[in-house]
């Protein structure tokens, strides 16, 4: 039996106390500081709050000021973080972690440099940790995975990513159930990048859903064909920047792509881009919405900006990326939806 601790007890961290707790490990969540009254509801209810189904029994809930407790003696830890506490996790988490224990993170997400390289949250850390003098060994999980649909035990399979195999191997074994289906890679920035990728470009694709919801009636028949257009775009465009980054397996463009799928059908980031499709600007959409910051729009922001400043450098083509540089339009100058469907089409002359 391992004993894992979950730092950060949002929908996916949450979420992976049910395949880790349920392969009869020890299952310690801990709560960040925005995360109270869920380790309080935990505790009275042995439920999330936005679950319906309750946690395994024999999971231990803490608050955050008891992580060390929660750390001492783990096997591995899982960072549980959204993309906005990437810094908190890196400069008050990972410190506290003895090198020995590895970690594996679902934060997803990119970091743009003003030379138009894009980091991937790993790399951030693994630099944070460097400055310190001290290692870590620090391992991700990509693909299509929606929280409340692995709580549900519908069939998963997910990435897992990091720079040693053995370690890999080991975090497979104690996650891995008859529902929860794991491939491993050594080759993080493909998988990082990849699912980190798809928030910017299903934005993209669901601004599709909001034109025709504005040219046909909200309550029309969805149209697929658009839809399909864009999808097959914003591959062809994830596949481009992958290989800008110089991503180890180009065919980890698949991880991303089902992640892409599963992103355009369910959550916050098609609600935005329905609205935008529809004729809202940024800000009224996110006024829609509650004022709800969302990732897909951090994303689309920072890489749009790197390949700007790339192909200043002569690094990329920015023709290359019509959606992404549209769908940034969108974002930061508050353009009219617009998209460029003839800057998709190509001549091939084999």
């Amino acid at each position: 039996m391992a004993t894992v601790t979950i730092i950060g007890a949002g929908m996916m961290g949450s979420a992976l106390a049910f395949p880790a707790r349920e392969n009869g490990h020890e299952v310690r969540l801990v709560g960040t500081h925005l995360d109270r009254e869920i380790i309080d509801t935990a505790k009275k209810t042995q439920r999330h709050p936005k679950f319906d189904r309750d946690f395994p029994d024999g999971i231990k809930y803490y608050q955050i000021e008891e992580v060390d407790d929660a750390i001492c003696g783990s096997d591995m830890i899982i960072g549980g973080v959204s993309s906005f506490g990437v810094e908190w996790f890196g400069d008050t988490i990972l410190p506290k972690i003895p090198s020995h224990i590895p970690v594996l993170s679902v934060t997803k997400g990119l970091i743009d440099t003003e030379d138009g390289r894009l980091l991937t949250y790993p790399e951030v850390w693994e630099a944070k940790l460097e400055a310190i003098g001290k290692k870590l060994s620090i391992n991700a999980v990509g693909g299509p995975c929606t929280s409340y649909e692995l709580v549900a035990h519908d069939q998963t399979e997910v990435a897992f990513c990091g720079r040693d195999m053995k370690i890999l191997e080991f975090l497979k074994s104690v996650m891995a159930t008859d529902y929860y289906h794991i491939s491993l890679s050594t080759d993080v920035v493909g998988i990082e990048s990849a699912v980190a990728l798809k928030n910017g470009y299903a934005l993209g694709i669901t601004l599709t859903i909001g034109l025709n919801q504005k040219e046909f009636g909200i309550d029309s028949p969805l149209h697929f064909n658009s839809q399909a257009a864009v999808f097959g775009q914003g591959v062809k465009e994830m596949y481009k920047l992958l290989a800008y980054q110089n991503a180890q397996t180009l065919e980890n463009i698949t991880v991303g792509a089902g992640d892409l799928y599963v992103t355009v059908y369910g959550g916050r980031t098609r609600l935005v881009g329905i609205l935008l499709g529809r004729g809202l600007n940024i800000d009224e959409a996110k006024a829609e919405l509650n004022g709800v910051t969302l990732e897909s729009l951090v994303v689309a922001e920072r890489v749009a900006r790197a390949i700007r400043a790339a192909a200043k450098r002569g690094k990329v083509n920015i023709n290359d990326f019509p959606l992404l540089m549209h769908v940034d339009e969108i974002i930061t100058q508050k353009k009219e939806v617009d998209i460029p469907w003839e800057n998709f089409t190509f001549t091939v002359n084999s």
